[in-house]
């Protein structure tokens, strides 16, 4: 497998990879969920380059995840809005912050706490069965090939 033909894998996970599957791309999204919209800020939080932002940004409008709305006439300056399909990966950006608060923090405890504005808790991000809603354990899902498998190779 090749890093810049990944897109074209039979493979959801490679897909996705493709796409958002970088250090930087992540931080961006992150901010995103954090309610960043602008060019400078977002290299302000992160301290990258703005060659480097200017790319993910780019590769991220292009692959419909933000749109890029102006907020500026002179100068001409832009906003980037996370679109339905960037709002989709809540869950895959929560189930990271998730993991890196249980197996990377540190005596100091979690950096944020998330609350559920409905019910007013703080929460862990928990998957659950679409059908039963029990939560998924990877010892309790078995795979089986899908209509888009191509081949005899699993994916």
């Amino acid at each position: 497998m090749k890093w810049d033909t990944l897109e074209e894998e039979p493979c959801s996970l490679s897909r996705t990879v493709a796409v958002v599957g970088d250090r930087w791309t992540l931080l961006i999204l992150r901010e995103c969920f954090l309610r960043v919209r602008r060019f400078e800020a977002f290299q302000s939080s992160l301290q990258i380059t703005r060659h480097l932002l200017s790319e993910r940004l780019k590769k991220l409008v292009r692959f419909g995840i933000l749109r890029r709305v102006p907020y500026s006439e002179a100068p001409k300056r832009y906003e980037y809005i996370l679109t339905q399909k960037g709002l989709d990966l809540y869950p895959v950006i929560m189930a990271m912050v998730h993991w890196g608060d249980t197996h990377m923090g540190d005596e100091r405890g979690r950096p944020l706490l998330h609350e559920h504005k409905s019910c007013g808790k703080q929460f862990d991000p928990v998957m659950v069965c679409s059908e039963c809603g029990e939560p998924l354990h990877a010892k309790q899902v078995h795979v089986h090939a899908g209509p888009g498998r191509r081949g005899a190779d699993a994916a």
